[in-house]
């Protein structure tokens, strides 16, 4: 029986290895939710359990249910009908039925709203297992930011009104931001948000490329001030799907084919506002899409994970010249480097999810003691290590979030390419998932914010001291004798970092531009290095903790460490030749990109 959590090993051992006890205690507020809801964990031990049983059900729902349609899923696409309305493919519609039987479609959410509640790492261990078996419908399963959005900034009447149904799978959502002429550049937003006399909020003119965009609650970036044409004239709005507002076209697309992907048109719908006005771009959508690209980031570790397995498989038993093609060196060294590669992507981002968990949680606590403590000036100094702790998590999660966007959506292309090679001819045709998963992961790369721009977003955290910080503390950490080789390494690597840093400084945010890739490229490579010899080596008391509390799983974690201390040979070997070159091609100060454009591109063509 397929249960794509269970079959994980790497996803076993990184629930054992990360720190879900401290995620526990900071999502339910150090367990007094128990004593309102009785489905809510009394204590780490009863969170933990929660948690494995949940990611058990939604594996072996992935595995044996929505794998199976993910084909039938493709091909029949979704149709839109002459009523405006949409139909999802038929597998699509039973899945999403099946989720919402098995209670998981308010990850996040409050207990209050009939949520789970669960930390960030847990949902995306989720997004993950489900993209694995259907990258389409983690579009539709994975939009649950847009509720965590209600929650965090609408009225207490919004979030009653959408909140529960969301929990409870009645009801999907979509993010409706880009428009014809505001893709990336969301401050170009035109459409119209106009208030009449009686102070009621109405809709007006067209988005494009909305995923999941006839789904019963949109959230709505709309210029609610005429007069400011930059982001601080636009406004964050919710409204139900009704006759008001129209879906016009679905669009015809190379892949994820089950994610319908829409074109809307809001003929005066009415809606009500979030939060403030103004704040719609710059408070709200932007937490919106950090979620969101930490998804991506989920759904592409999901999908590359479904291409290696093709892969692995046809490999070990195709045979060509008289051997299983797995012999040959080159295909050895091809699946070697795709299995660590998806190991990385992996890491980084359940590190970012951790991260996330953590600056959620201070904020909250910063927030509520400063409530409860008005004017005293009692426990001043745990105030200020909360405040303190809150401007931390947020500087690093606002680096690491768009590096795993981008680190594992690349990835996620690479492995999808290699397992099609891996397959020869056979992987280029229908017969085999390895194409579908090509097409599926092209998209990852682009929407949500293509790759060039989290690599802007990320490259900011690198020259400001947030990456060499990170890896200050990762290097802080207890390691085993046996990595010290690897650990002068990436100590190296560090230095090199600081030089690129330094020289870019030198030259000016253009040339910081210029050369953002490789400098984000460095860093990933450092943070994700120590992040996997922290895996192999720290915490070495735990192999003890586990024979006395009886645990079976201490020869399996014992094994699981010695592996990854191989996997933490293998990537920071590779890459330590790479970050040189890296670091010197960044300090040749070439600057023809920007000088000699023109001539090196050539004239625009006239046909």
């Amino acid at each position: 029986m397929a249960n794509f959590y269970k079959d994980n090993d790497d996803i076993q051992f990184l629930f054992r290895h990360i720190d879900l006890g401290e995620l526990a205690e900071v999502c339910e507020e150090k367990f007094k939710f128990s004593n309102e809801f009785d489905y809510a964990p009394a204590d780490t031990d009863e969170a933990m359990q929660n948690y494995d049983m949940v990611l058990d059900s939604l594996g072996q729902l992935s595995g044996e249910f929505i794998a199976e349609r993910a084909e039938d899923v493709d091909r029949e696409g979704n149709t839109l009908n002459e009523d405006g309305t949409v139909s999802y493919a038929k597998g699509t519609a039973e899945n999403l039925e099946k989720l919402a039987q098995a209670e998981v479609m308010g990850f996040t959410l409050p207990h209050r709203f009939g949520g789970l509640n669960f930390p960030n790492v847990i949902y995306s261990m989720a997004i993950e297992i489900v993209s694995r078996a259907d990258a389409a419908l983690m579009n539709i399963f994975g939009l649950q930011g847009i509720a965590e959005t209600i929650n965090a900034f609408a009225s207490e009447e919004i979030k009653q009104k959408y909140l529960h149904d969301f929990s409870a799978g009645k009801v999907t959502g979509a993010m409706v931001l880009t428009e014809p002429d505001a893709g990336s550049d969301l401050q170009a937003v035109k459409l119209r948000a106009f208030e009449n006399k009686d102070g009621k909020w109405f809709l007006h003119g067209v988005k494009r490329f909305i995923t999941n965009g006839c789904g019963e609650v949109l959230l709505v970036l709309a210029r609610s001030e005429p007069e400011i044409s930059d982001g601080r004239g636009l406004s964050l709005f919710v409204c139900d799907r009704g006759p008001t507002v129209h879906i016009r076209r679905l669009e015809d697309k190379l892949g994820i084919h089950g994610s319908p992907t829409c074109e809307i048109f809001f003929d005066n719908t009415p809606c009500e506002i979030i939060g403030d006005r103004q704040r719609g771009l710059i408070t709200y959508v932007m937490s919106l899409m950090n979620g969101a690209r930490v998804g991506i980031a989920a759904q592409s570790v999901g999908i590359a994970e479904a291409a290696f397995r093709v892969a692995r498989d046809y490999a070990a038993t195709r045979r060509q010249f008289a051997v299983a093609i797995e012999k040959l060196p080159a295909v050895r060294d091809m699946l070697i480097d795709m299995k660590v590669a998806i190991e990385a992507g992996r890491t980084l981002l359940y590190e970012t999810s951790r991260i996330v968990d953590l600056y959620v949680g201070c904020t909250r606590r910063f927030e509520e003691d400063s409530r409860l403590r008005g004017n005293d000036n009692r426990n001043k100094a745990e105030a200020k290590q909360l405040k303190n702790d809150s401007r931390k998590y947020k500087r690093y999660a606002g680096m690491l979030t768009p590096m795993s966007k981008y680190y594992c959506s690349e990835m996620c292309n690479r492995v999808a390419y290699d397992s099609i090679q891996v397959l020869g001819g056979s992987g280029y045709m229908r017969d085999y998932a390895c194409e579908r998963h090509a097409r599926d992961a092209r998209i990852t790369t682009i929407y949500e914010g293509t790759s060039q721009l989290q690599v802007v977003a990320a490259v900011r955290g690198v020259c400001n001291g947030t990456a060499e910080k990170i890896i200050e503390e990762l290097a802080g950490e207890q390691f085993g004798p046996e990595l010290k080789d690897l650990l002068e390494k990436l100590a190296e690597g560090t230095e090199e970092l600081k030089k690129a840093i330094a020289f870019i400084k030198e030259h000016g945010n253009e040339y910081m531009d210029l050369y953002g890739r490789a400098l984000v490229d460095i860093a990933i490579d450092l943070i994700t290095g120590y992040l996997f010899c922290g895996q192999a080596s720290t915490k070495i008391d735990m192999e003890v903790a586990a024979a006395e509390n009886g645990r079976t799983d201490n020869g399996e974690t014992i094994q699981m460490k010695q592996r990854k201390a191989m996997i933490a040979r293998r990537f920071v070997t590779k890459n330590a030749p790479k970050i040189t070159s890296l670091t010197e091609s960044i300090c040749t100060g070439d600057k023809s990109t920007l000088t000699d454009y023109a001539a090196l591109v050539g004239p625009v063509p006239t046909e």
